[in-house]
């Protein structure tokens, strides 16, 4: 198999090339293919995805992400070249160019208990849609303003002075996450599917995904099916995170909860992800890119030797993916104070991070 690895931005580089290691020491056949990504190229051509990694891309079978940086668009213009700023290109985010470009609609985020195996679940997130489709105005565009001009705030505001957002819900978006969703659950032994939603107040989209919803669950009466208000959702992911098996999500409802999947977990050093299609992959842990510990070996590498995991799972390594996984529940279940990193309440740097866990798949 051919990986491709873009370490990214800021502490991108520090857990990638601390993490990479484990792939030789548990006997994973993989070649490795190194590209550029993130914000480095946008500010060199204005390009935060540039042509060669797209070939990359092309050429490989999936790609292993480290992490990126993103900036709002006045303070991305600033740091272009000067021969780019008099007609400056739009900045858009790498992670959405991917997503859309290699047609990755669901984001996977396993959330799993790594001390005392007390939960086990997965929030699958939709990736194309919802609040974060790009349907995002101001001020609100002419013929959208007839239907926000009669909201009390927005008449008082005018429409130079109110901003709008739309949901976008569509057949197409929720049917297939639905479906990938179901599949999920019976490839990985969950007798549950929960659908986050806000039914009660948000009616009409709420109505096109609960139809959709009940449709499909019809073809699969083994597996239990609910749809439940996001806030209560959250809620439970608190106080009863057992109850739960696979829990789907529109974008920014997916968003907000598969971070607090990663809180209850331990926090972000530890939260792996997938970005799946019906053909094409990434993974990335899901932390941000920490421009200020670049360098300084503090960085948590276990999301990152855990996505790699994620990684041999989908591609049919499940014993790799194992010992993998095993090797980093002990090292965290341990909490030796050398073995990890200041989020876990340790001392040890990056590297010596990995190589605990390095140690205990040879062991």
């Amino acid at each position: 198999m051919q990986l491709a690895v873009l370490p990214g931005d800021g502490i991108g580089p520090d857990v990638i090339n601390a993490a990479l290691p484990v792939i030789e020491t548990v006997g994973l056949p993989w070649a490795l293919e190194y590209g550029d990504v993130g914000w480095e190229c946008w500010r060199s051509g204005g390009d935060p995805v540039p042509p060669q990694t797209w070939e990359l891309l092309g050429k490989t079978d999936t790609c292993l992400l480290g992490a990126i940086t993103s900036k709002p668009a006045r303070e991305a213009e600033q740091e272009l070249p000067t021969c780019l700023r008099v007609n400056p290109p739009i900045y858009r985010s790498p992670v959405i160019q991917l997503r859309q470009n290699l047609g990755l609609y669901a984001n996977v985020r396993p959330i799993r208990d790594l001390r005392n195996d007390q939960f086990n679940f997965v929030v699958i997130r939709e990736n194309t849609e919802g609040l974060y489709a790009g349907l995002d105005f101001r001020p609100v565009p002419a013929d959208l303003w007839e239907h926000v001009r009669v909201h009390p705030n927005a008449a008082d505001s005018g429409r130079e002075e109110t901003a709008a957002t739309i949901r976008l819900q569509t057949r197409t978006g929720i049917e297939r996450l639905v479906r990938f969703g179901f599949a999920y659950a019976h490839s990985h032994g969950f007798d549950r599917v929960t659908v986050a939603d806000k039914p009660n107040v948000l009616r009409a989209s709420s109505t096109l995904l609960r139809g959709i919803v009940e449709s499909i669950a019809e073809e699969h009466p083994e597996i239990e099916v609910e749809i439940l208000n996001v806030d209560a959702l959250a809620l439970w992911m608190v106080t009863r995170p057992e109850r739960f098996g696979v829990i789907l999500a529109e974008n920014m409802f997916g968003d907000i909860l598969s971070d607090l999947g990663a809180g209850i977990m331990g926090g972000l050093g530890l939260a792996p992800s997938a970005n799946l299609g019906s053909s094409g992959s990434y993974f990335e842990p899901v932390h941000g890119s920490a421009p200020k510990m670049a360098g300084t070996g503090r960085a948590n590498p276990l999301a990152t030797i855990l996505t790699i995991a994620e990684i041999a799972e989908h591609h049919d390594f499940p014993r790799e993916a194992t010992t993998i996984r095993s090797a980093v529940r002990t090292v965290v279940e341990r909490r030796h104070s050398s073995d990890v990193t200041y989020d876990l309440g340790g001392t040890a740097t990056t590297t010596a991070a990995a190589n605990a866990v390095l140690k205990e798949i040879e062991r």
